[in-house]
């Protein structure tokens, strides 16, 4: 059995308390893990938000053109973009009043999370949602 990192603490906080995922990069394309990531979260309870700027409608669900026309509260911003578009992502999360922000399995970035840090977000890079989920056993906690 691994030891745990703050990682495993963060991921396993994020996935027990958000109820809703705001996925920067959301695809319509079946094939690529930009759906179904976000597909496989739906299916086990969460509410799904995708922002794409090419994009009206993605998993039965509007599509937002930027993080900054979401309506409301957003807590857990999940990105699906290349590490060097990542600070900005940050910038704009952090501006939209985010919580959390996770980067997917290979998307990293020291400056996004330098930012997202100093703004006192709770941060995961690296990592996939659909791993963790299963992992750590994991449904949709109940929406606030």
């Amino acid at each position: 059995m691994g030891e745990v990192t703050d990682t495993d603490v963060i991921a396993e906080h994020i996935l027990a308390t958000y109820d809703t995922i705001t996925v920067v990069g959301a695809s319509a394309a079946p094939a690529k893990a930009a759906h179904y990531v976000p597909a496989h979260m739906q299916q086990h309870g969460w509410r799904i938000i995708p922002v794409n700027p090419h994009a009206d409608t993605i998993l039965g669900e509007h599509v937002y053109r930027t993080l900054r026309d979401v309506p409301g509260q957003i807590g857990l911003v999940n990105v699906f973009r290349p590490p060097g578009q990542t600070p900005d992502i940050a910038r704009q999360a952090v501006a939209a009043g985010a919580t959390a922000l996770w980067l997917q399995l290979g998307i990293a970035s020291p400056q996004a999370r330098a930012i997202a840090e100093e703004a006192g977000l709770l941060y995961v890079e690296d990592r996939c949602l659909i791993i963790e989920q299963r992992r750590l056993k994991l449904q949709a906690p109940s929406p606030r």
